[in-house]
């Protein structure tokens, strides 16, 4: 018996067009749609329509159950789409039901008249959004030579202001009510994802030099998630509590205007990095060094957070936000391309990477909670040096990795 199983498709030279790559990019663009705009502003309209005086104790309800069935999905269908390409099926499959599943699972949280109803239906959405995810990464990992996943992981990065842009606009269009909203958004991740599905799935030829042993893969890949989880705590962190923390370095300030100028922020903080990490992943794939630069997106990430420790206003705490931004943005980029390249072994490519997505997950649970032992109202100090020293921990454990440099 051979000892990887038959991909679906001769493998390509190993090089891929600048076109694939950002066909590639523009269908994670899609993915991130997926998710972002109905989590960060949908789902709690939705909430406060459905629960009202109860919104708190069932959007808490919706995040944990969201963030368990996220994990075991993102795993499961990673692991399906292993087996289906095993079988000579390809991932495109799994793909293309998940997004399915993800259009009508949004018509089911429009449809949700209750509060039960609501958890299920957004219980069903995070299942269906990580079938698009899991197999989506996993053709990365597939299709895109390692040489060039470093300007990949760059061009990941265009997601998250796009689909915040997106968000913006869905809300500032005051002509679109709740169903035109939760229609668009599933219209948009399909029209994003399907020049990828209509391309043939074509992997690459494996690099010429010998792959390093498996366990120290294995190992590297284990200390890659150590330190993408411990960067991950601060972004799920800021994630709930931004709005807060601005309010604590600028109390006299009206929480409307802070409300506004927050908007303008976040396209700025999602902004600026997309350049930079294009920039900054080509140079990794040049040099052949990906974890330099990893170390000293940290660097600058802990460094925008020491700022927000110690600002005395508005304006100082958005521009310490706006480094750390650059920083976090860099390093997440750069992190998807090089755990990529630690995967020990083609044939569970898709689980593997579900593992990694805990990286995700679980800092949802952790930084909220951190957030909440050791910060008040107005006192965010604390909280951000010890975000801080995490931020720069994952960096300094990146660097223990033998298998890649």
């Amino acid at each position: 018996m051979a000892r990887h199983p038959a991909l679906p498709t001769a493998p390509l030279p190993d090089r891929r067009s600048t076109g694939f790559l950002l066909v590639f990019a523009l269908a994670y663009v899609g993915g991130v749609i997926g998710y972002l705009p109905f989590l960060t502003l949908l789902l709690p309209i939705k909430v406060a329509a459905v629960a009202g005086a109860g919104r708190l104790g069932v959007l808490t309800m919706i995040v944990v159950a969201g963030a368990l069935s996220a994990s075991v999905a993102n795993i499961a269908f990673g692991w399906l789409s292993d087996r289906s390409v095993a079988h000579g099926g390809g991932r495109r499959r799994w793909l293309a039901g998940g997004l399915v599943a993800t259009t009508l699972s949004y018509a089911a949280i429009g449809a949700a008249t209750s509060s039960t109803g609501l958890i299920l239906s957004v219980v069903t959405f995070q299942v269906a959004v990580n079938a698009v995810l899991a197999p989506l990464l996993a053709i990365m990992a597939d299709e895109v030579p390692d040489a060039q996943k470093g300007l990949a992981g760059g061009l990941l990065a265009v997601a998250s202001p796009v689909a915040a842009a997106l968000a913006a606009a869905l809300m500032a269009t005051a002509l679109l009510g709740e169903t035109a909203r939760l229609a668009i958004v599933p219209l948009v991740v399909v029209a994003c994802t399907m020049p990828l599905l209509l391309q043939h799935a074509q992997p690459v030829v494996p690099d010429d030099p010998p792959r390093p042993a498996r366990a120290v893969l294995r190992r590297d890949l284990a200390l890659a998630w150590t330190a993408r989880l411990f960067v991950q705590i601060a972004g799920s962190a800021l994630f709930v509590y931004f709005f807060y923390y601005l309010e604590s370095v600028a109390p006299t300030v009206a929480p409307a205007t802070i409300a506004a100028r927050m908007g303008t922020v976040m396209i700025v903080a999602y902004s600026v990095p997309l350049p930079i990490a294009v920039f900054v992943g080509r140079l990794a794939d040049r040099s052949g060094r990906t974890k330099p630069f990893l170390f000293a997106a940290t660097v600058v990430a802990a460094a925008g957070l020491l700022g927000m420790a110690g600002a005395q206003s508005f304006m100082g705490g958005a521009v310490a936000f706006c480094v750390y931004s650059a920083g976090t943005s860099v390093f997440l980029a750069l992190h998807a391309s090089f755990a990529m390249q630690l995967l020990p072994d083609p044939r569970h490519r898709g689980r593997d990477l579900g593992l990694l997505n805990l990286t995700n997950t679980l800092p949802g649970l952790l930084g909220p909670t951190l957030t909440w032992a050791l910060a008040t109202p107005t006192d965010f100090d604390g909280v951000m040096l010890v975000l801080a020293a995490l931020t720069l921990c994952g960096g300094l454990v990146i660097l223990f990795a033998q298998g890649r440099r």
